[in-house]
């Protein structure tokens, strides 16, 4: 399942640094707008104590976690809803990820250059949200022009559309963002429109607070939004060590707390299979059916389900065995309409 999120934001706010940190892959990063052009994705693990504990009690030959993938996204600025800067480029990619981690600076650092001159960090998120409105707006416009003949001609869908549209429409003039309005997402009509439309505010964001080691408390317009804060030069000096010389100098990573909010952004879940063989996190989309998951194994275990005998992870730990949890009932067998668990330990029957 490729689900991507997109790493974005102002040019050096450290978006490629936080990139390589996240990948351990080399990018280009240096101190001037647009060191970024194309965008470079990097596929990262989720970590997870579960699969750890799961290899363990299977005794597991190999342990295969579960993975999303990262997009560094050349940086913004303001007036790239109509073109300035790379603005073309980056809504284009932007359009292309499922989610955002909207990079934000924090950090003070005169030999950094600020392209506004100056560290606001709500500033930041401003100029980034308004491009991201401003772009939508132009999609939204264009859409209830290509849906108006349809509405002469009482296609009852397309009437049913632009109303949907033209409320966005309200909505982003107000400086809304489209995820926040209340839509009909069970309504077929509205589910193609707002598909076909692709705009940018309804896709899940986060914000990544870039900061530096003992900085203040983060103010509270900051604070209360979905965030991870972290020293991003310290995450890239982090991966040149080894865990014993990071503890020695009493240094942590925080990239572990990004990676877990993110892939929870995307809307997914994790369910295992563990055995003598491996032991192996696989990605779901939250209310996936038991036969939905099976088809992130194989094909034929969606197509060809019959059964799955399911367990959480740890009450299987606690069972001791497959035998033990069966012979108290914890071990249940389902059927096509159960819908997954984060955790669940799955068997399928085929």
């Amino acid at each position: 399942m490729a689900l991507q999120i997109g790493i974005v934001g102002l040019p050096n706010v450290g978006k490629s640094t936080l990139f390589k940190a996240l990948t351990r892959n080399p990018v280009d990063i240096n101190n001037y707008p647009f060191c970024t052009i194309e965008p470079n994705v990097g596929i990262v693990t989720v970590p997870d104590e579960r699969l750890e504990k799961l290899t363990d009690f299977s005794a597991s030959a190999k342990t295969v976690p579960t993975a999303i993938e990262f997009v560094d996204i050349a940086g913004l600025v303001e007036g790239a809803s109509k073109g300035e800067g790379l603005g073309n480029k980056f809504l284009a990619n932007i359009r292309e990820v499922d989610a955002i981690a909207q990079v934000v600076r924090v950090f003070e650092n005169d030999d950094i250059t600020h392209v506004a001159n100056k560290v606001d960090p709500m500033s930041d998120i401003e100029v980034i949200e308004t491009e991201l409105i401003l772009a939508d707006m132009a999609t939204v416009e264009k859409t209830i022009d290509r849906l108006a003949k349809a509405v002469k001609g009482n296609d009852k869908d397309a009437i049913e559309q632009v109303k949907v549209v033209e409320g966005l429409k309200v909505l982003l003039d107000q400086g809304g963002l489209a995820r926040t309005a209340q839509l009909d997402m069970e309504h077929e009509p509205t589910q193609i429109i707002i598909r076909e439309m692709s705009l940018l505010t309804m896709k899940p964001m986060m914000y990544t607070y870039n900061t530096t080691e003992g900085q203040d408390a983060l103010p509270q317009d900051l604070a209360k939004r979905s965030h991870v804060q972290l020293d991003i030069k310290i995450e890239e000096e982090l991966i040149e060590m080894t865990s014993e010389e990071a503890a020695e100098l009493g240094m942590e990573t925080h990239l572990p707390d990004l990676i877990t909010q993110a892939y929870d952004l995307l809307g997914l879940q994790t369910f295992f299979t563990t055995g003598e063989t491996e032991s192996r996190a696989w990605t779901v989309k939250k209310g996936a059916t038991a036969p939905e998951a099976g088809a992130a194994i194989h094909s034929d275990f969606q197509e060809k389900f019959i059964r799955a005998d399911v367990i959480p992870w740890d009450v299987l730990l606690d069972a001791g065995s497959y035998g033990a949890a069966r012979d108290t009932g914890t071990l249940k067998t389902v059927g096509k309409d159960y819908l997954m668990i984060d955790g669940d330990v799955v068997e399928f029957k085929v």
